[in-house]
């Protein structure tokens, strides 16, 4: 039996996006709740139903839903790891925190927000911890919280599989999300013993002609941001200036710079973000990627969407 990586956004989605109890038995894995705390019902927030806020509106998320008590989930599958991607995160999650009331309504209305990620790379290499939980706390005494937003980073690269005696389901979650691809013959029976898991591969299992092609492009999209961000392209793409010519306009260092070499630049720039765009990436999500510096950004997207 082929199956397609879930770890691609278009099923990622499919999986989380539509099943509640898929959903549901995620969230109760994956974040430390427990007893009245774990999640029983939740409901998707559908894109009329987003606060209108011009900042949130193209920012990515993946599943974004509440819970009875009024609790905020985003669930974000990120493939490769940028220097950005903690802010954006904290970024959703805070305008997400902040929207839930009205201005002069009570504070104490105010429900937490977790936002939980599943980030495909390594970004801590400090550390062997898959598992990374921030929250606001005073510095000399840990114990001593403001509660209101929380994140959590699994880094799935660092994963490897031991026992599941204490978190039994997280476990099955991980395998499932790090050992199921287009590669997979012979699936792990464990993972059959969870109803919801066996729900999520049987997904896994068909996609659409209109899916496959999402899918693919997903891929092609994934590879082309990591060939920019690596190697030879050095924080970001390879503009075939100079061998070893870093691409940011670094405060203080512009003056001395060619005209040309800034042409130059710029033009690259927006051909990449024209490629990744056509790979199926927005344009913000392609400056992302590119690691452009916001002041160039107004530029940018005139030149690309009027050229």
């Amino acid at each position: 039996m082929k199956y397609y990586d879930p770890r691609a956004d278009v099923l990622f989605k499919k999986i989380f996006g539509r099943n509640e109890d898929l959903t549901i038995s995620f969230l109760n894995a994956m974040l430390p709740l427990e007893g009245d705390g774990r999640v029983q019902t939740i409901k998707y927030l559908q894109p009329e139903e987003l606060p209108i806020i011009p900042e949130l509106k193209n920012s990515i998320v993946d599943v974004l839903c509440v819970d009875i008590k009024g609790r905020t989930f985003v669930v974000e599958m990120q493939m490769y790891w940028t220097s950005y991607f903690k802010q954006r995160i904290l970024f959703n999650a805070a305008k997400m925190y902040v929207t839930q009331i009205e201005k002069g309504e009570n504070y104490d209305a105010l429900m937490p927000v977790y936002g939980l990620n599943l980030v495909n790379d390594i970004f801590d290499s400090t550390s062997e911890d898959y598992y990374h939980r921030y929250k606001m706390c005073e510095q000399s005494n840990p114990e001593k919280t403001i509660d209101g937003i929380e994140l959590f980073f699994f880094e799935l690269p660092k994963f490897k599989p031991k026992n599941f005696s204490e978190k039994k389901m997280q476990f099955l979650w991980l395998k499932f999300l790090t050992e199921i691809n287009e590669k997979t013959v012979d699936v792990d029976p464990a993972l059959f013993e969870s109803p919801e898991i066996t729900k999520a591969l049987d997904i896994c299992t068909y996609l659409t002609q209109e899916e496959i092609l999402g899918y693919d492009m997903y891929w092609d999209a994934v590879s082309t941001a990591k060939t920019l961000a690596s190697g030879k392209f050095k924080d970001g793409m390879d503009i075939g200036l100079e061998k070893g010519e870093k691409i940011g306009l670094v405060k203080g260092r512009a003056e001395g710079r060619a005209e040309g070499r800034a042409e130059g630049r710029t033009e690259q720039l927006v051909e990449s973000i024209k490629n990744l765009i056509s790979a199926g990436f927005d344009f913000d999500k392609a400056v992302e990627m590119l690691k452009v510096p916001s002041d160039q950004i107004p530029e940018l997207k005139r030149l690309v969407f009027n050229s």
